[in-house]
């Protein structure tokens, strides 16, 4: 191509475009509709009594490569329980100044303690609204379940309420794989989803 065509060509790209119809987003009266697996806001969850899932393990504070997160565990007591380990999460803070929102920290979770939401509106007004403290990623309380501090009620050692939610896992995991159409591989990746780690019983958020 001779080089005086070359703006020509450049321009095509502009001449192109100028005449296709403009689409308006109409946010925020009308919100966009996420994916299913989209890493939004984090939730820390419950088990289905209140008692907290996070350990205090500090393991997501570590997977972070933003530096993002701030833990301090702390030791239950028979007078004062918050989760049914051995220790909670006294401190978790997640400044979403540093988060990249990647998910490595719920990968890392031992206890699937941690999730994300499908929420984006996370803009604020000051850095400090930014960094979001345990009560504000911490689960609702739904009906059934207790604010702790409190006693196990669901068993009498940790290992109780783990096994419990194994059990829950694999009965999700068979309805949804009986709902599964062979007849194409789509489906069957479609079906599969709600077996993602993040959208099981206890308090917890799909992402």
């Amino acid at each position: 191509m001779p080089d005086f065509l070359d703006p020509i060509a450049g321009f095509g790209v502009t001449f192109r475009t100028m005449f296709r119809k403009v689409v308006t987003e109409q946010y925020p009266e009308q919100r966009h509709t996420v994916a299913p697996r989209f890493h939004g806001r984090h939730q820390l969850n419950r088990h289905p009594d209140g008692l907290e899932k996070c350990i205090g393990c500090e393991l997501c504070a570590w997977a972070c490569p933003a530096d993002a997160i701030y833990v301090e565990g702390e030791t239950n007591t028979d007078e004062e329980r918050y989760s049914p380990g051995e220790r909670y999460g006294r401190v978790y803070q997640i400044n979403y100044l540093r988060c990249i929102l990647c998910g490595l920290c719920i990968e890392a979770c031992p206890t699937r303690a941690l999730t994300m939401t499908n929420e984006y509106e996370l803009a604020d007004v000051s850095r400090e609204s930014l960094i979001y403290e345990k009560q504000d990623l911490l689960a609702p309380i739904l009906p059934g379940m207790e604010e702790p501090p409190h006693p196990m009620r669901l068993g009498d050692t940790e290992r109780d309420y783990y096994l419990r939610s194994g059990s829950g896992l694999r009965s999700t995991a068979a309805a949804s794989s009986s709902n599964v159409d062979h007849g194409g591989v789509g489906q069957q990746r479609a079906d599969s989803a709600p077996l993602r780690h993040d959208q099981q019983s206890g308090g917890e958020t799909a992402s």
